[in-house]
């Protein structure tokens, strides 16, 4: 949902205390409905505050943001325990700071946090302290001349889809009260370098270079005699319980949309993107293993990545907006809000990036200025990919792969998710609207459904999750 926003200006002989200003701002937002003019900078507040609950018919011992793919199957006490949780961790603020260098020269400066951090000390027993997150920080600079922006920080990754442009502040998040939005919608938040080029605001082209994760398929044992490096435990500025995947080399997107002049309007918002990934492990191979190898050791690289596309369009004007993603390749599962794996293990160790595709499709009907209805429905699925060796099968989805105990609670369990879908829909209502900023109420109801790969005996375990959701959000400005 787009911010109530406060605009103050501020002159160059006051830029040495705009650090202090922004940092006033961001402990102690300002509610003030009031425009104050000091010259040439401009600092718009926005943001929310929040006070939002969700019910859960399976608990994932989860906060706003579900965890998809942690819906607990049937072993687990928790899949037959629901859970109700009260939250305003989802309460945001932002600043946006806007210059120009002169008429065809543009400085843009974003900050946005919420509250939705996670450190070891945050319980919810007594005074609930958790801590604030950045969401995006980044400068932007733009020349009207050569249709061109230059960006740098952490920002919604290129692979995100747009409402207009290639453009930041323009992404086309689901309008869900669920932080982790639909099952196939395909997004980041992360740092990044960006460079956008448009012609007549009709046709844009961009390539971004952004930082890299890995994420791991279970049960994906490399053969006896062969041991990988593939993640390490965080260190400086990193939580030292956290383990963090080994990249050396970033992946690089880069899309290209167009916004074809129809009847005097552009109703229609289309783009295709293509993304390059790479993973790294180091290889350890004993002079005794089960493959036979020669004893070595050394680093292993292996590339993915893939395609995709959306396409948004206003099919009646100001009443319905219509919508739908998709995105196919090998090692993007990190990309999609279900959090399938990228890759799994190779016998000899070395990464095997998966074959995964995404769907997302949506329909906003805008019944009155104040009432909004909204429904989703999304899919991720990824292929089984296997190695035999001799009489041990290994890899993503093993066929042979004992699930018999995901039947029964209490039971061993560690199957491997091959398919994920959920479909949810509700609704947002401005409440109020007037000088003292703005008043919304919304509600969500989700249905999540959960397939794993077959194994021994064909067993196939499947789990789901249903979930409603609430908030009130007061928009100050």
């Amino acid at each position: 949902m787009g911010y109530i926003q406060m605009k103050i200006r501020v002159s160059k002989r006051a830029s040495a205390g705009i650090g202090a200003l922004l940092t006033m701002m961001a402990a102690t937002p300002a509610l003030a409905d009031s425009t104050t003019d000091f010259g040439k900078v401009s600092v718009t507040l926005g943001g929310f505050l929040a006070m939002e609950s969700v019910y859960r018919s399976r608990s994932e011992t989860a906060d706003i943001g579900s965890t998809y793919s942690g819906v607990p199957f049937g072993n687990a006490p928790t899949a037959h325990m629901s859970e109700l949780r009260g939250t305003a961790r989802q309460s945001r603020l932002s600043l946006l700071a806007q210059g120009d260098v002169d008429s065809d020269t543009h400085l843009t400066g974003y900050y946005e946090m919420d509250f939705l951090a996670g450190p070891q000390t945050a319980n919810s027993n007594q005074s609930n302290s958790f801590s604030p997150r950045i969401r995006n920080i980044y400068a932007t600079i733009s020349w009207d001349s050569l249709g061109l922006e230059v960006l740098a920080g952490q920002n919604w990754s290129l692979v995100t889809a747009n409402t207009h442009g290639i453009s930041p502040r323009n992404e086309l998040v689901p309008a869900t009260i669920e932080a982790q939005y639909v099952v196939g919608y395909n997004w980041a938040r992360q740092p990044q370098i960006r460079v956008t080029k448009n012609w007549n605001k009709e046709f844009w082209a961009a390539v971004s270079v952004e930082n890299p994760q890995t994420t791991f398929a279970g049960n994906a044992a490399a053969a006896s005699g062969v041991s990988v490096t593939n993640v390490h435990v965080g260190a400086s500025q990193i939580d030292n319980t956290v383990n963090v995947s080994l990249n050396h080399i970033p992946d690089i997107v880069g899309k290209l949309a167009w916004e074809p002049i129809l009847g005097g309007a552009q109703p229609l918002h289309m783009e295709v993107y293509g993304i390059y990934r790479s993973f790294y492990d180091r290889v350890n191979v004993a002079a005794v293993n089960g493959l036979g190898l020669p004893a070595s050791i050394g680093n292993a690289n292996r590339d993915g990545g893939g395609v995709g596309g959306s396409i948004t369009w206003a099919a009646i004007p100001k009443v319905i907006d219509l919508q739908a993603t998709a995105m196919t390749g090998t090692g993007i599962g990190r990309y999609g809000s279900g959090s399938l794996p990228d890759v799994t293990f190779r016998p000899d160790g070395t990464l095997a990036p998966v074959q995964e595709t995404t769907f997302l499709g949506g329909i906003t009907w805008h019944t009155t200025p104040a009432l909004d209805l909204y429904v989703y429905g999304g899919e991720e699925g990824e292929k089984r990919k296997t190695y035999v060796t001799g009489a041990v099968t290994s890899g993503l989805g093993s066929p042979t792969l004992s699930l018999a105990g995901c039947l029964v609670e209490g039971g061993g369990c560690s199957p491997n998710l091959q398919n994920e879908s959920q479909v949810t829909g509700g609704f947002w209502w401005k409440a109020y609207q007037g000088k003292f900023g703005q008043v919304r109420l919304g509600a969500q109801a989700s249905y999540i459904h959960l397939s794993a790969f077959s194994g021994a005996g064909g067993v196939r375990p499947t789990t789901d999750d249903t979930m409603i959701f609430t908030s009130i959000r007061y928009y100050p400005f």
